[in-house]
Parts: structure tokens; sequence; C-alpha cells
């Protein structure tokens, strides 16, 4: 009776989860045109409780659909915006020194703007490396520290970070240990003729379109906990295992092109973004289990920013998605005995 009353418990689990989970992607898609890939690796990204960087050129909708998104789910939207003489203060807060009732004089603890549900770091790679390290602490542990006292974070948290790929001068690019504190990298590409005339039809006519407001963030919170109750087959984890080791060059499944263009291969960090990615796309199409097609779909997004390419790598100019693509190709779903 225990192991029906499991199943049926599931089963609407994966009912509201797929339900919420259009409202909120319908929603945006009044406002947003054509970026329909890139929501859905941002929303696998959210409800696994991680961040995501976001690489596109100027123009295409990035702060826009951050922003759409925070309104269609009653989040509160919060965007810093990255220069080079923003400092640490600016982004977690300051002590300040107030008046109590009394009279005498006490420090009180200003909030700064990473005090809300979905942050947008806006071309985080003009901040100095001493303040993009401020937000380490907030994206991992979800709390910031001043003065030797620890804030929590509201939740649920998200930091979405932008970056320009074109316009380097004047950047400090993000070091190694902050990269790989991002889930996902997703390419936001360029719109096509018809995306771009639906783009001028929306946004240049007397009423701007809106998103609604159709989920809370408690729900977000607790679409989260459920993603962690799907389950992973031992060989599908298996699997995953294999192809992040396959990224390193001096493994021994490593293909040619790893071992020639690939310096340094994913961390373990990796591996639990493919797992929990996939297990938001299971629950989505409302599966108890993590499927291999799954894996594969969050690969890309789990792995272009965690590898390192060597200097050959740099010189041939080597594409990284074209890269993992390889390494896919080179590791079967099953391990030969």
């Amino acid at each position: 009776m225990k192991e029906q009353d499991s199943a049926v418990d599931f089963e609407a689990i994966c009912s509201t989860f797929h339900a919420d989970y259009q409202r909120i992607v319908e929603q945006v898609g009044h406002v947003i045109v054509g970026l329909g890939p890139v929501l859905e690796e941002v929303m696998v990204a959210l409800l696994a409780g991680g961040h995501v960087l976001l690489e596109g050129v100027p123009g295409l909708g990035k702060t826009l659909l951050v922003r759409t998104l925070a309104d269609a789910m009653e989040l509160q939207f919060s965007r810093i915006q990255f220069t080079p003489d923003l400092m640490p203060a600016d982004i977690i807060g300051t002590n300040i020194v107030t008046t109590d009732e009394s009279g005498g004089r006490v420090f009180r603890f200003q909030r700064g703007p990473v005090f809300g549900n979905i942050i947008l770091a806006d071309e985080i790679n003009r901040a100095t490396p001493k303040t993009q390290s401020a937000v380490l602490e907030a994206m991992q542990e979800q709390t910031v520290s001043v003065a030797r006292v620890r804030h929590p974070l509201p939740l649920p948290f998200m930091v979405l970070a932008t970056q320009n790929p074109l316009e380097m001068e004047g950047t400090y690019p993000l070091p190694e240990a902050q990269l790989d504190r991002f889930m996902f990298k997703v390419q936001v590409p360029l719109p096509g003729l018809e995306e771009l005339t639906a783009i001028l039809d929306r946004t240049t006519g007397t009423e701007a379109p809106a998103a609604k407001h159709v989920v809370a963030g408690e729900r977000i919170r607790q679409m989260q906990q459920a993603v962690r109750q799907v389950l992973v087959a031992s060989h599908v984890k298996e699997y995953i295992g294999r192809v992040v080791l396959a990224t390193h060059p001096h493994d021994g499944a490593a293909i040619p092109a790893v071992r020639k263009y690939v310096r340094y291969g994913a961390s373990p960090r990796a591996a639990q973004s493919i797992v929990l990615g996939a297990k938001v796309l299971a629950l989505r199409d409302g599966r108890a289990n993590v499927a291999f097609e799954d894996v594969r779909k969050v690969v890309h997004p789990s792995l272009r920013h965690r590898l390192i390419l060597s200097f050959e790598g740099q010189a041939e100019g080597a594409q990284m998605d074209e890269l993992i693509e390889r390494v896919l190709e080179g590791v079967p779903e099953t391990r030969a005995d």
C-alpha cells in the first residue's frame, strides 16, 4: 500500500511540476522572442539550484529575459552593473553607523543588491578580480560575510551573469574557480529574420508585453526539492563519470582531440551539474528516472566553460562545443567489459 501511495505521490509531483514549468515558459514567451533553447537551459539551472553564465553580444535580450523570468515567478529581481570601479561592498553591502532609540551610535548592516532572488550580474568580466570574488561565497554558500558576521541570502537564489565575447578590451577574464561555480554556460544566439521581425513588432508599438505572476517563490523551492527525488541508475551515473573523465587529457579514455587541444578537464562539479540538470529534464517530462537522452542534453552547457584549452587549442581555434560533441561520440553509453 505504501508503494502505491508513493507512486501516486510522485505522479502528482510530475504533473504539477510540468504544469508550473509550462506556465512560466509561456509567460516568458509572451515577452521574449526566439530564445526558447536559452530559456530552457536557464530554467533547468534555476530548478536545479544552479547559476548561469550568459554569453552573447549586446542587444540580444539577456537582461529582459532575466527580468521577465523573475516577474513570472514573483521573485525579487536585482541588477548589478559590473564596472572597473565597482567595489565588493557595492555588491554585498556594508556596516553603517546609525543612531538608536536612546541616541547612541550603533552599527547597522545595510544590504547590497545581492540580497535578491534573481541577480543579474551584467558584464561581470568588466569588474576587477577582487570584486568578482565577492560573489563567490554568495553563489556557493548562499550567504555573505561582513565583519565576521554571516548573513543568509533569500531563497531561491540564482545569479545570472552576462559577458560580451567580442569586446575584450578593459575586461578581466573570470578565474577558473569562479567559472566552475556556474552550473551552465549558455550561448545567446543572434535572431533570425522572422524572429527579428517579431521583436520589432513587440518592441516598437504603443504597448510593451509583460509577463504575469504565475508561480510564487515558495513553489520554486518546492520544485527544486522535487528534483532531488528523481533517481539516477548506477549505469547512468557511471556514464556521466566516464564522460567527465574523458575530458582530461591524461585519462586513459581521452580521445586524441582532447589530448591535443585540452589543458585541463572538467571538475567533479561538472558531473554534479550534469546529474542535476538531467533530473530536471526527467521530472519535466514526467519520468522518475534519468535517461541517457537527458544527460546528453545538458552536457554541453555543463562543460563548455569548464574545459581549459591548451596553447595549441587556442592557436588552432578549437571550438569548445565541437570538442564536447566528439567526447560524447567517443564515450559509449555502456562500458565494454
